[in-house]
């Protein structure tokens, strides 16, 4: 009987942790399913005045929604998993590092990276940081996730112009923003009604 219960609770903690949307190309889909995300979203246009769409593509690429999102191990000798190229984890893929700094700057300190309304409120504080000390539009979603994953100083270097690969990560990002917004403007009245928006 009592070896049922830690079965039990790994099912109770799999029912708890939030499934990736089951439409990911399309933003009013993935807020239909998951209104919660929606109002996250929302309230870090507000704080830091971050495109929706933009913040949702940042999360696309960097964890696919995904919300105890790690890099990959690399391998010893091709065939023994190893140590992981980094501490990055969660929807935002935030490392142990910048994570330390959000939680200082905000004052925000019960946070968790593998919580939607957590991470996405860091992306919106992370990319407002970038904007003021790089002189970025907050709607320029290539240039953003350059120094989103360059780093700020990393973008200031201008290392990213001869990096065709990391160039080519911040052009799907730019174009999965674009797709986001033209999506978004046919469903965000619903969205910013609230509960009787589903009504209209």
């Amino acid at each position: 009987m009592w070896t049922r219960f830690p079965l039990l609770a790994v099912l109770a903690f799999a029912a708890c942790t939030s499934a990736p949307p089951r439409q990911p190309d399309n933003i009013c889909r993935i807020f239909e399913e998951k209104p919660s995300w929606y109002r996250a979203a929302a309230a870090t246009q507000r704080e830091w005045g971050l495109p929706i769409p933009v913040g949702m593509a940042f999360v696309h690429r960097e964890s696919s929604y995904v919300a105890d999102a790690k890099p990959p191990r690399g391998r010893l000798l091709w065939v023994i998993p190893w140590r992981r190229p980094s501490s990055a984890y969660g929807y935002a893929q935030a490392t142990d590092e910048a994570w330390s700094d959000y939680r200082k700057a905000t004052s925000r300190w019960m946070v968790d990276r593998d919580d939607f309304s957590d991470a996405f409120d860091f992306i919106g504080w992370y990319n407002h940081r970038s904007a003021r000390k790089l002189r970025l539009s907050k709607q320029d979603a290539y240039h953003l996730y350059l120094a989103y994953y360059e780093g700020i100083s990393g973008f200031a270097s201008g290392r990213w112009r001869k990096d065709a690969r990391v160039k080519g990560y911040a052009s799907k990002v730019a174009r999965r923003a674009q797709r986001y917004s033209d999506q978004f403007g046919t469903c965000e009245k619903k969205f910013s009604k609230g509960f009787w928006g589903w009504f209209s």
